[in-house]
């Protein structure tokens, strides 16, 4: 067995180049399987060829609880092989915890001290030029229009530190897949999304532009990254709800709504 290369004294260790296990491949696979059985794909946008490789932050709105599996399912339509940051609760989970770790993927306890570990791994993992997809919001969004909320700083800070690009990507139909909460009214929405089949459309939009705040450095500097973020988030929603400006046309009932988070009244008047 050949012994890693030690790096020549003075020298950083340039870190291992992180390579998708054929688990996590197979489970790509299967959600984008899962979402053509529930509904109807649509992906539009993509990372630019020249961004792959390179230290890159997927940002996206997060709709409902089926929503990752269609990012994933997208991801997998552009040959993209992303590590996730998910709630630490669901690594508690049997078997979904086991298999989310061996996968690679990062947990964060978002209410815990030990939430900027998080951070830190993601941090190594744009290192080792993985591709890393976050949630900005941190929940799923209950304002009443649907449309993103404010973001939590930990990306924008991610993003600054690094200087990994932050590519905004927005969903939009996932949420009519699986009911917000209620085991029963989960079941019945999956069993009405597999006759209604309704359209799941995921799009990549175009990079952030942070450079300008990352050489500022200035107090409240992620709080503004955080905000141009979301509103890039959100300007790539306007066309994939152009016929939903105002309230999304399907209502969850299970879905609670709240005012506490939104950004602004522009956002959820389709701007």
């Amino acid at each position: 067995m050949s012994s890693p290369i030690s790096p020549r004294s003075g020298e950083a260790a340039i870190p291992a180049q992180w390579r998708p296990s054929s688990l996590w491949r197979a489970l790509m696979v299967a959600a984008r399987f899962a979402v053509a059985l529930v509904g109807r794909l649509r992906v539009t946008g993509d990372i630019p060829a020249q961004l792959r490789g390179t230290p890159v932050i997927v940002a996206s709105n997060h709709i409902g609880t089926f929503d990752p599996i269609a990012l994933v399912a997208a991801m997998r339509v552009r040959r993209l092989s992303p590590r996730l940051l998910a709630a630490a609760g669901l690594f508690r989970v049997p078997v979904v915890g086991p298999i989310l770790r061996r996968c690679g993927h990062i947990p964060v306890n978002r209410r815990s001290a030990s939430a900027a570990d998080a951070l830190h791994e993601a941090e190594e993992a744009l290192a080792r030029g993985a591709l890393v997809a976050m949630y900005p919001e941190g929940r799923i969004g209950l304002d009443p229009g649907g449309w993103p909320e404010r973001g939590k700083t930990g990306l924008a800070r991610l993003a600054l530190k690094t200087g990994a690009t932050v590519v905004p990507v927005a969903q939009w139909g996932a949420h009519e897949v699986v009911a917000y909460a209620g085991p029963i009214e989960m079941v019945f929405s999956v069993v009405r999304a597999i006759f209604v089949r309704p359209v799941v459309r995921v799009h990549f939009g175009a990079p952030v532009e942070l450079a300008d705040l990352a050489a500022d450095g200035a107090h409240g500097t992620a709080m503004r990254a955080t905000e141009r973020i979301m509103a890039a988030i959100a300007d790539e929603l306007v066309g994939l709800r152009a016929d939903e400006p105002l309230l999304p046309r399907f209502v969850d009932e299970t879905r609670p709504v709240s005012t506490a988070r939104s950004r602004h009244e522009k956002s959820r008047a389709g701007r």
